[in-house]
């Protein structure tokens, strides 16, 4: 199980942007978000649905950024995380058991890569 560290209410426009750009990069892993497009469409409206309660006033910060850390447990591996915090360490880059078999270890290091420019931290 991945540990995810809790995302800050004063962070929440900064994590909101950054995750909103990667999840519709389409070189980057959370376009594809570990199951198929079925899942990458509902991560992708689950994440517009944060930032339009956020930006909208509907929900507090501190409501919003919970859902947030619960969003990036639920779709993010613990390398993609890591690379978002801008973790100095280089993060464990083995699939989860979603990701099917096929991919490599070099695509997998490559979409870490492209998710760098994304990162919030």
């Amino acid at each position: 199980m991945a540990v995810y560290g809790g995302i800050q209410g004063h962070e929440l426009e900064r994590w909101l942007n950054a995750l909103t750009n990667a999840a519709y990069d389409r070189r980057c892993p959370l376009s594809k978000v570990h199951g198929g497009n079925a899942r990458a469409r509902t991560a992708r409206q689950d994440l517009l649905y944060l930032a339009h309660a956020f930006r909208g006033g509907k929900c507090s910060r501190e409501v919003v950024a919970d859902g947030l850390g619960r969003w990036c447990q639920h779709y993010l591996t613990e390398a993609e995380w890591y690379v978002l915090v801008g973790g100095s360490a280089k993060p464990r880059t083995t699939p989860k058991s979603t990701v099917t078999s096929s991919v490599s270890q070099d695509e997998v290091d490559d979409a870490l890569e492209i998710l760098m420019q994304h990162r919030v931290g």
